[in-house]
């Protein structure tokens, strides 16, 4: 990515940080894609299917790396303007992800969409709450001179003692797509926000799938050390 691109992307980012691009929409429904009790509705990849299975009304992630997709009956699994919301509980150096606008692939790292980082004390210094690779909460894990925003091949990233997430605690997630505009809330507070720009490749050219589009939702189990719990995963289709 040229030196103008990670500009437009370091611009767009911090425009909306704090503005209304979070705005409610009114009306709508809540469709609920989780019921708490079986993963109906939901087919995991060929990698490591047993890495998710259900446990006291929760969607536990624990397994190596595997990917666990929408493939149900709400909006055809295929969502473009959307909220999405659900409650995460992180453990101890855990590491998921909520993909969004990607599509089922039989294994490795989803190459369409996006991710919507879960990590509190990870050794990943990409938190809970970034827009993985474009606009990331940074918490360094080593010490690390601070800074206020830098912009490098994996995105915009902003820095924070601590990620917005605790470990052991339920948080609530909310992702919210309208339009060119992303934008990612933890527990009420705008972590990501960002605007797609105009003639967008995606953040570096491994990454090109990372633009908007349409997709489905997707559950990341990252390796086998990480636990992750979801529960109350609901979806508001904007369209």
């Amino acid at each position: 990515m040229g030196a103008m691109k990670h500009v437009t992307l370091l611009f767009a980012f911090i425009s909306l940080l704090g503005a209304a691009a979070f705005a409610a929409h009114h009306g709508g429904k809540w469709h609920s894609l989780f019921d708490g009790k079986t993963l109906d509705g939901w087919t995991a990849n060929k990698e490591n299917p047993n890495s998710y299975f259900v446990e006291n009304g929760n969607l536990v992630v624990r397994g190596g790396r595997s990917h666990l997709f929408y493939t149900g009956k709400v909006g055809g699994a295929n969502f473009k303007n959307f909220e999405l919301k659900m409650k995460v509980k992180t453990m101890d150096n855990a590491n998921s992800g909520v993909y969004f606008h990607t599509a089922y692939q039989d294994e490795g790292w989803p190459s369409q969409g996006f991710e919507a980082q879960v990590n509190t004390s990870h050794k990943d210094p990409k938190k809970t709450g970034s827009l993985y690779a474009i606009a990331n909460v940074y918490v360094p894990m080593e010490e690390e001179e601070p800074f206020v925003v830098r912009v490098g091949r994996m995105g915009a990233e902003v820095y924070r003692e601590k990620a917005p997430s605790t470990d052991g605690q339920w948080f609530d997630y909310h992702i919210k797509v309208v339009g060119d505009e992303i934008t990612l809330r933890v527990n009420g507070e705008i972590t990501a926000a960002w605007t797609q720009p105009e003639g967008y490749k995606g953040p570096n050219p491994n990454m090109a799938g990372r633009r908007i589009g349409s997709g489905t939702i997707a559950f990341q189990a990252h390796d086998p050390g990480c636990e992750v719990h979801y529960k109350d995963i609901q979806i508001k289709l904007l369209d």
